[in-house]
């Protein structure tokens, strides 16, 4: 009889490429109103967010005629600006914490370089533009709604 040789075994944890305050930014940039960062970071409740949007965006285009004229569209700038806040807080963020938190186990995988800081800044000035873009409607829709636009030509 022979004997058989076990394989060696495999390793606890396994092996996956670890995550970038880059790529975490510019999710959390662009796609921050669907929680895009929040499923790459591997949060427990990203669903929410997700659901969140994607039933606000369904009644906006559902049930107004002017999708973008309607309290369910306005409620995605919440998580929109939270989502510019979130990129700017995760590419500031010290690469020792960032790793901590969200690089278990692999040492010290992230270098921060201009990236981040590119990507913080361009969180920045896109969440100013829209935040301040999102004020402006809901000024107009409230005034709209209380009348107080009524003769007037522009």
């Amino acid at each position: 009889m022979t004997q058989v040789q076990a394989s060696p075994s495999l390793p606890a944890v396994s092996a996956r490429s670890p995550r970038t305050k880059v790529a975490v930014g510019l999710l959390a940039c662009l796609f921050g109103a669907v929680g895009a960062h929040w499923w790459y970071l591997g949060r427990r409740h990203a669903w929410l967010i997700t659901a969140l949007a994607l039933v606000c965006l369904f009644c906006a285009f559902r049930f107004y005629p002017i999708w973008y004229d309607n309290p369910a569209f306005f409620l995605i700038f919440i998580p929109m600006i939270d989502g510019f806040i979130e990129s700017a807080v995760f590419s500031l963020m010290p690469d020792e914490k960032f790793d901590r938190l969200y690089n278990p186990g692999l040492g010290r995988p992230s270098d921060t370089g201009w990236g981040p800081v590119l990507v913080a800044i361009l969180a920045c000035l896109v969440g100013a533009i829209v935040s301040m873009f999102a004020i402006a409607m809901v000024v107009v829709y409230v005034w709209v709604a209380m009348g107080w636009l009524d003769g007037l030509v522009l």
